[in-house]
């Protein structure tokens, strides 16, 4: 990104590019003056209800299966803290930074609503964290996505209280204490209902939902390009993908991945080289002919994702909730199967999307099937391997694909002595959507690199102009065709221009609209 504009907070809800910019890119946040006006009178409630000699949950109680027993005012600070520090009970390798920035950020969304009933230094010391690059160490295992995200919310929450271990804005691993101290930051001591209102929320799921579907807009483009690569290379028809015919099927994802496949096919030299009656083929295989159908199913999946999405940014989770009359109500709006379902719906899609773009590079290295191209890609057959192995790479990463297209959302396993007796494991869920995700970008490289080749291979015929420009794309990385050489190294590359959206941009400017 060229230059960081601030994220406004509290103002309204976020959009998902917010959450990318902060997460992702770095992008300072500001809270909004009147947000921090709203904490300022709801935490007036919440001090009246401490006063208060009759029990309420969150402020003068305990938690969870403990929510009935009364707690003194001389000893509610200890129970604060002790609600973090036990709650941070994260175990694992650590997760990826953007993952843990994201979490924080929609959290402090949340205390900016002024429904939470923290105070205003809380929010405040969310922000100074985040735009300190201040980010606190959450490992991979620990929550079940009820209530929300508690453990890895509350690593958060314990490394603003001065405790654990974060990385610094060089991503060196310190002392939260002295990491803050650095930055300017004093760490929090926690009153009366802050505890919950920091660890009670879906936002650690939702974070990995934003940024899976920023990335599957970007890879489902990918996916079209790579399938109009393999069409022509395998010189197929794009006439299967004219507009009148998907109209008879007016699914929006389809159209949408059709008429960018007309787009990319339209002024090929190679496609128009076969158009005429001596070509005798009456159909294509199905993994040429209905790649719309399929990456059209998995653009309307990630439409239907975007939506819950959304809601959800506009969300006020947490548990117990200060109303808008002032009431303080215990709610389930923290648990996470809203968010659980569509992150397991997606990765039902990355798997199907995967899956069939191997199934078009294997065919590219089939001579039975490619017409006319050599076996495996390969220059020397016999002697060289050529491309087989980059299909095994993809076949492997497919089938555990397949594995991880199991839902997450169905198994529930009860906690906190049967009060929390249905849970959602949307984290989990969110956390194999993320590897997912980057198995896909993996396929679909693999895939690019192999119709790039054939479409070498293809030579004097020309490529069009869209492909052509990501065969030429893929050429300042890879070498093309030739001896066998070592091949992971051209593998990764092509992967990581996938992963940067380079190869979706540079189509998408030569498409032929």
């Amino acid at each position: 990104m060229s230059e960081l504009v601030s994220v406004l907070v509290g103002a309204a809800p976020l959009a998902p590019a917010d959450v990318v910019a902060v997460a992702r890119h770095g992008a300072p946040v500001v809270i909004a003056p009147e947000a921090l006006e709203r904490i300022a009178r709801t935490r007036t409630v919440v001090d009246g209800l401490a006063a208060d000699p009759d029990p309420h949950y969150g402020v003068s109680t305990g938690f969870g299966a403990l929510a009935t027993t009364f707690i003194a005012p001389e000893r509610r600070l200890q129970l604060q803290a002790s609600l973090i520090r036990s709650h941070a009970a994260g175990t694992g390798a650590e997760i990826e930074r953007e993952v843990t920035r994201g979490l924080q950020l929609l959290r402090l969304q949340t205390l900016a609503s002024g429904r939470t009933g923290v105070r205003p230094v809380v929010a405040e010391t969310y922000a100074a964290m985040l735009n300190a690059g201040v980010t606190p160490v959450v490992r991979e295992y620990g929550s079940l996505g009820c209530s929300g995200d508690l453990a890895p919310l509350a690593h958060i929450a314990l490394a603003a209280m001065g405790e654990g271990e974060v990385r610094d804005a060089d991503g060196e691993l310190r002392a939260a204490s002295d990491a803050l101290a650095a930055a300017g930051i004093a760490p929090l001591t926690l009153v009366e209902k802050e505890g919950l209102a920091l660890i009670n929320g879906t936002d650690g799921m939702l974070g990995m939902l934003v940024l899976a579907l920023h990335d599957l807009d970007e890879l489902l483009l990918t996916a079209d390009i790579a399938a109009a690569m393999s069409i022509e290379s395998q010189l197929g028809t794009d006439a299967v993908f004219a507009a009148d015919l998907m109209a008879l099927r007016p699914q929006t994802g389809q159209g949408v991945s059709a008429a960018h496949l007309r787009a990319f096919l339209a002024d090929s030299p190679i496609v128009h080289s076969h158009k005429g009656p001596e070509d005798g083929r009456v159909q294509d295989a199905y993994s040429l002919r209905c790649s719309p159908q399929v990456h059209g199913a998995a653009r309307d999946t990630a439409g239907y994702a975007a939506m819950i999405a959304g809601r959800e940014l506009a969300s006020v989770i947490d548990n117990p909730v200060i109303t808008l009359d002032g009431r303080i109500e215990s709610n389930g709006n923290f648990h996470g199967a809203p968010v659980a379902a569509v992150l397991d719906f997606l990765a039902i899609s990355v798997a199907d999307v995967a899956s069939v773009s191997e199934r078009r590079t294997d065919r590219a290295l089939d001579p039975a099937r490619s017409h006319g191209l050599p076996p495996f890609l390969a220059h020397e057959v016999g002697v060289d391997s050529g491309l087989m192995i980059a299909q095994y790479a993809a076949a492997g990463i497919v089938s555990e694909l397949k594995r991880l297209a199991v839902p997450a959302s169905v198994d529930s396993i009860p906690s906190s002595a049967m009060q929390e007796d249905h849970v959602s494991m949307g984290w989990a869920a969110a956390r194999k959507l993320r590897r997912a995700i980057d198995g896909l970008g993996r396929v679909l490289a693999i895939e690019i690199l192999t119709g790039a080749r054939a479409l070498d291979l293809r030579a004097p015929l020309v490529a069009g102009a869209a492909t052509g420009a990501v065969r030429d794309l893929v050429r300042t990385v890879a070498a093309g065709p030739g001896p066998d050489r070592f091949l992971s190294p051209d593998m990764e590359a092509v992967t990581a221009l996938v992963q940067s959206g380079a190869i979706a941009r540079l189509a998408k400017e030569h498409a032929n609209d």
